[in-house]
């Protein structure tokens, strides 16, 4: 492993930021790249006569298979080796395989390459959170893990805006060519930025030495025997299988039954998730922090409370005839759908030692995203073509409705992990 104090600079507060603004960057292109395939959908399956099922496939399991499975592995040789240089060289497969997805002619061909996106990002969200908990301090680690999470309604919105503006302008596959190549210019740049922080520099003075290497035989059997895991882990899921399923389908949803055409769907959803998820990020975070340090609970009620009210205005949103009052009921969800992200991946790092969150946090994302990101737009896909003779083009607005449910038993899931909380948190 390289030394730590031979590649860390001084931890400054004025670092650390331009630290954190680097992972955001990233991390808003690993979004972006997701993102894309939903504002394309209407476009591609006219031109390679694709059904929901194979669109849904192509945003959930095409991606999610690999992603998941592979994000354990690399996670291993981040907390054995530099996460910085498994982020660089992560962002440098996925942006190439993004590009090559503009040059497909067939399902087959575009599922491929689907995967291999998944693969290049599988290695940048778990080593991201440990550097992220090394620079910053338990009190304002929730913000920090927040404000990195900006890069999910940012990548999304960007995602939506771009492709629907590249895409109005040339074509679907220009604009898969066009973030592609953005994304691999930006690597190199990120790799001189930044540096391999000392692993645990910024916890308690108390905590215990961190250790060199950290297997997964060691780490999972620790997050095995500690309910909160399992509790944030498939709660977390059920909310995401919602949520991606819903930011893949809404633009063609905007398209089917509202009547927007690819700019205005573009448009409509970039505001949603630039105003409303990034809020939702950032209040989470801020929130968190406050709210958890008076209680560990903290970190799993606000989560249940968010998606107990998240439920009724999506569906409010879905059910309504009119854009105006589709954005208004829709924005607030859009936020709280995704408050989440802060309190709970902050959790997830407290349930280990500071060696072990990568590979932790990579456990934590393995379940969150076979689940959800797999499962939440090949469901509505396949729910939508399986209602198309009774409801006709009506029927990815009854999918997307009935997929809410999810919603109600993340929430359940998340309240009973407030108690477990409590008892299984890791200090330092």
């Amino acid at each position: 492993m390289t030394s730590a104090t031979a590649t860390t600079p001084p931890a400054t507060r004025g670092y650390r930021n331009v630290v954190l603004a680097m992972l955001l960057l990233v991390y808003t292109f690993n979004f972006l790249d997701r993102q894309i395939l939903g504002i394309l959908v209407e476009p591609i399956k006219a031109d390679l006569g694709l059904d929901d099922t194979q669109m849904g496939m192509l945003g959930g399991i095409a991606f999610a298979m690999l992603y998941s499975v592979l994000g354990v592995p690399l996670a291993l040789i981040a907390d054995r080796t530099s996460r910085s240089w498994v982020i660089t060289i992560s962002l440098t497969v996925w942006s190439g395989f993004t590009a090559l997805c503009g040059l497909a002619t067939s399902f087959w061909q575009l599922f491929f390459f689907r995967l291999g996106v998944g693969v290049g990002e599988a290695g940048g969200v778990a080593p991201s959170y440990a550097i992220i908990a090394d620079y910053y301090p338990p009190e304002s680690r929730s913000r920090a893990l927040a404000i990195y999470s900006l890069g999910i309604p940012v990548g999304l919105a960007l995602g939506a805006i771009l492709g629907g503006y590249i895409a109005a302008a040339v074509d679907w596959r220009m604009a898969f060519i066009v973030v592609g190549i953005l994304g691999v210019l930006i690597a190199p740049i990120f790799r001189l930025v930044v540096r391999e922080p000392i692993r645990g520099m910024s916890d308690p003075v108390s905590a215990s030495p961190p250790a060199e290497r950290a297997p997964l035989a060691t780490v999972f059997p620790i997050l095995a025997r500690k309910p909160s895991f399992w509790l944030l882990a498939f709660g977390a899921a059920s909310s995401s299988l919602c949520g991606y399923g819903l930011a893949f389908w809404t633009p063609a949803l905007l398209m089917r039954s509202f009547g927007f055409d690819l700019l205005g769907a573009s448009q409509f959803m970039g505001s949603l998730l630039l105003i409303g998820g990034t809020l939702g990020v950032f209040m989470g975070g801020w929130l968190a922090d406050r709210l958890g340090t008076r209680d560990r609970g903290n970190y799993a009620r606000l989560p249940a409370i968010a998606f107990l009210i998240t439920l009724p205005l999506f569906a409010a949103g879905f059910w309504s005839t009119s854009p105006i009052m589709a954005w208004f009921f829709l924005v607030i969800p859009n936020g709280l759908n995704i408050l989440w992200l802060g309190p709970v991946t902050t959790a997830i790092q407290n349930l280990v030692p500071s060696h072990m969150r990568a590979t932790a946090s990579a456990s934590f994302l393995l379940i969150n995203n076979l689940i959800g990101l797999g499962a939440g737009s090949w469901v509505m896909g396949a729910m939508s073509d399986s209602m198309a003779a009774q409801f006709g083009n009506e029927s990815l607005r009854y999918s997307m409705i009935a997929a809410l449910g999810f919603y109600a038993l993340a929430s359940v899931l998340m309240f009973l992990a407030v108690r477990t909380l409590r008892r299984d948190w890791v200090e330092g």
